[in-house]
C-alpha cells in the first residue's frame, strides 16, 4: 500500500488531510486529484469517506511529475486557461492548515501575475532529504521572492552550509495558472505538453474517473517538474514559510513527527517495550515486543517484518529492490487487496485452499462470475449478504452460510446500511486471482 494512503498519524491517512487541506471553499475551488490507475478504487473511497467530490484523473503508467502536473493543468485549462492551481503532494504531512490556507493566499497573486510560485519552508536543521532553494530578490507582492538557485540534496555539510546562507527546504508545493505552466512546458519540455494535452483530450470517462488517453501519455518523457520547468524557468517565485511541514520520506522521519514517550519511543499499535530509547515500534494485526533496543526502526505486519536503524530507514527502497529481484511476492502485494466494492484479506493459504477475510461496502456489489477450479463457502460474520446462484437470489444473515458449487455463476452483494463482512473458504485444484470469469461488471473490468 503506498504510504499516502495508510493511516500512519491517526484515524486518516495523509493523503485525506491533504484533501482536507485544500478543501475550504473559502480559498479553493473543486479538487481535482491525479492518480495511477492501480490506486483508483483507494483514492475514490478515500475521497468519499470525507464526503468530498473531486475529479480524479488516472495516469495509465507513470511518467513522473512534470507530466501529471502538465496533465492536471491541461485539464483544469479546459474550463479556464488562466485557472490559479495548487499543486500539493499526497504524503506532505502539515498540520497547521490555517497557516497552509494563509500561504496559500499569499502566493495566488504572484502566481496570477504570472509566477510559478514554491512553498519555501525555514529550515529547522541540516536535513540531507530535502532540496534546497535560495530566495533572491522581492517579486512585488509581499513576502514572494524570486528564486535565485535550486540545489538537490545535498550531503550533512553542505545542508549546514545552506542553513547559515539562508537557503530553503523545497517542499515542492506550488502555485501557477495554467496558462503559464502549459506555456514554460512548451517551451522546455515540448514533448510532455503534447502528451498532455492529447491524453486529456482523448480522456473518457469511467464510473467516478477521468482516464487519460493510454497511447497519448505514454509519449510524455519521464521527468520531475523541477527539472523540467522549475530549474530552467525565469518565473520561478518562491514564499518562504516558517510552519511545520515533513514529506515523510522515511521511518526516521516519520519518527521524528509522532507524539513520542518520556524514552523517545514512537509506538503504534499493539505494542511493548522495556528499556527501549528512540525506537520507533508500529505494528498491526500482531503482538510486537522490543527489549533493550535504540534508535531502531520496527515494523510488523502480519505478512513481513522489517527492523533496521532509525538512520538507515531510507535505504528501504533498495530492500524492496533485492526482494524483487528476488521474485518475493511481498514487495508488491499486501494480505489486504482494495477493490471497488471493498477488500479483501487472505487468512491462510494451503495447497488445494485459501481462505479470506471480505468486506463489502454498503449498496455493493461484486461481479456477476464463476470459478472453473474451485469451489466457496460464505460464512457472514457482520451484516447481511444477498447471495446470486444460477437463477436463485436469497439473503444471508449474520452465523448463515452459503455453498458455492464449482462453476455456478454467482455474485455477492450488501444490500444494507452497514459494511458486510463474510469469511470466504476456497476449495478446489485452484485458487488464483485469475481463475474469474467475469460475466457482467458495473466497474468496467
Amino acid at each position: 500500500m503506498p504510504k499516502q494512503f495508510i493511516n500512519l498519524l491517526g484515524e486518516r491517512s495523509t493523503f485525506q488531510t491533504a484533501v482536507e487541506r485544500v478543501t475550504d471553499p473559502a480559498v479553493f475551488g473543486r479538487l481535482t486529484v491525479i492518480a495511477h490507475h492501480d490506486s483508483r478504487f483507494v483514492v475514490a473511497e478515500q475521497v468519499a469517506a470525507l464526503g468530498i467530490t473531486a475529479d480524479i484523473l488516472l495516469e495509465p503508467e507513470r511518467r513522473d511529475s512534470a507530466a501529471a502536473v502538465a496533465a492536471a493543468a491541461a485539464h483544469l485549462a479546459q474550463k479556464d486557461p488562466d485557472a490559479v492551481i495548487v499543486m500539493v503532494a499526497a504524503d506532505h504531512v502539515i498540520p497547521d492548515v490555517a497557516a497552509f490556507r494563509q500561504a496559500c493566499e499569499h502566493a495566488a497573486p504572484a502566481a496570477r501575475d504570472g509566477a510559478i510560485m514554491t512553498l519555501g519552508f525555514v529550515p529547522t536543521h541540516p536535513a540531507t532529504g530535502y532540496g534546497y532553494i535560495l530566495p533572491g530578490e522581492p517579486l512585488g507582492h509581499p513576502e514572494a521572492r524570486r528564486v535565485t538557485r535550486f540545489v538537490e540534496k545535498p550531503d550533512t555539510a553542505t545542508a549546514e552550509r545552506y542553513l547559515a546562507e539562508g537557503y530553503l527546504w523545497n517542499s515542492g508545493c506550488l502555485c501557477f495558472r495554467a496558462s503559464v505552466m502549459l506555456g514554460e512546458l512548451a517551451q522546455f519540455q515540448p514533448e510532455i505538453v503534447q502528451a498532455a494535452r492529447s491524453a486529456v483530450q482523448g480522456a473518457t470517462r469511467d464510473l467516478d474517473f477521468v482516464r487519460l488517453d493510454a497511447r497519448a501519455y505514454a509519449q510524455a518523457p519521464r521527468t520531475s517538474i523541477d527539472y523540467a520547468v522549475l530549474e530552467r524557468t525565469q518565473r520561478a517565485g518562491v514564499l518562504p514559510v516558517s510552519f511545520s511541514w515533513s514529506d515523510v520520506g522515511s521511518w526516521d522521519a516519520l519518527w521524528d513527527i509522532m507524539a513520542r514517550d518520556a524514552s523517545g519511543n514512537a509506538l503504534s499499535g499493539d505494542v511493548e517495550v522495556l528499556d527501549a530509547r528512540n525506537t520507533l515500534v508500529h505494528a498491526q494485526g500482531i503482538l510486537t515486543a522490543v527489549v533493550g533496543v535504540e534508535d531502531l526502526v520496527v515494523v510488523a505486519q502480519p505478512d513481513a517484518v522489517l527492523v533496521t536503524t532509525r538512520a538507515n530507514s531510507g535505504n528501504v527502497k533498495d530492500l524492496v529492490a533485492q526482494l524483487r529481484a528476488h521474485h518475493r511476492a511481498e514487495a508488491d502485494q499486501h494480505l489486504r487487496a482494495y477493490r471497488p466494492w471493498g477488500w479483501y484479506q487472505r487468512i491462510d493459504i494451503g495447497g488445494r485452499f485459501q481462505v479470506k477475510r471480505i468486506m463489502v461496502l454498503p449498496g455493493r456489489r461484486l461481479s456477476l462470475q464463476k470459478h472453473h477450479h474451485r469451489a466457496e463457502h460464505w460464512v457472514v460474520v457482520h451484516g447481511t449478504a444477498e447471495v446470486t446462484v444460477e437463477d436463485r437470489t436469497w439473503l444471508v444473515h449474520e452465523n448463515e452460510a452459503a455453498y458455492l458449487p464449482i462453476g455456478c455463476v454467482h455474485r455477492l452483494a450488501n444490500p444494507g446500511r452497514i459494511p458486510l463482512e463474510l469469511i470466504e473458504v476456497q476449495v478446489g485444484s485452484y485458487t488464483g486471482e485469475d481463475d474469474i470469469v467475469r460475466i457482467e461488471d458495473i466497474y468496467g473490468r
